[in-house]
């Protein structure tokens, strides 16, 4: 569905700007990127702002037209700062742009179309867009760069996308945020139990404290990296027990 979501930019004045979008794309899952007559591209620039999006900015498809850029899309929303003199429908909210996009996005092409840094998009490349949006902004100073821009029109996109039910998003975790195995767990009650005995704590050999121990981590629901420290607190415990 994200695939079927492409960004269009028009005639871009600043190839950074290029690699700043693409990257604002990248961290949306968005990876399908139009340039309609950029000032200069390829540029350096552009790949060396793009900051680990470099592969959208090289496969970026070059195009000599909006109407070429957006011909198969079957919506196409134009990135607009104020209304123009032309009647179409406009939505006052991203988030209501986003959740139509995705909707459509499910089955067809779709479009979010920016317009150049200095005056954004004409008249004549909007009546090309099949609807508008403004991102709501200080009124006293609501401007965005060509990136922001971008960033908070893919976020919404994003985050109509994942909250749909058949979206399987799932985030990603480190490592150490992620919950420990069963086995990881044994080994810890395990060595738990080792320390516990060696020092003295427990010394009746019916005694109920490692079960309730038990309840106290299954319910504290350590993490692997908490698990982790609590293995290195026993090990510096141990280091310090008489040696059998």
């Amino acid at each position: 569905m994200l695939s079927n979501i492409r960004i269009v930019l028009v005639q871009t004045f600043h190839p950074g700007n290029i690699g700043a979008a693409a990257r604002a794309m990248k961290t949306m899952g968005l990876s399908e990127l139009v340039l309609v007559n950029p000032r200069r591209f390829p540029d350096p620039e552009a790949t060396r702002l793009a900051a680990g999006a470099e592969d959208l900015v090289e496969d970026a498809r070059v195009v000599g037209s909006l109407a070429e850029a957006v011909s198969d899309c079957v919506q196409v929303v134009g990135a607009s700062a104020r209304l123009r003199s032309l009647p179409l429908p406009h939505f006052d909210e991203p988030d209501a742009m986003a959740c139509e996009l995705v909707e459509h996005a499910a089955h067809d092409p779709v479009a979010l179309v920016f317009g150049r840094e200095r005056f954004g998009l004409t008249n004549d490349e909007i009546a090309l867009c099949s609807h508008q949006v403004s991102i709501p902004a200080n009124p006293d100073y609501g401007i965005l760069n060509l990136s922001q821009a971008v960033q908070v029109l893919a976020y919404e996109a994003f985050t109509a996308w994942r909250r749909r039910p058949d979206s399987g998003y799932r985030p990603t975790l480190p490592a150490e945020e992620r919950q420990p195995s069963r086995e990881q767990l044994a080994y810890f009650h395990e060595h738990l139990s080792q320390v516990m005995h060696r020092s003295g704590f427990i010394t009746q050999p019916h005694a109920h404290t490692e079960a309730h121990l038990h309840t106290l981590f299954a319910r504290a629901q350590p993490s692997r990296r908490e698990l982790s420290l609590l293995r290195g607190l026993l090990a510096s415990f141990e280091r310090h027990l008489p040696q059998k």
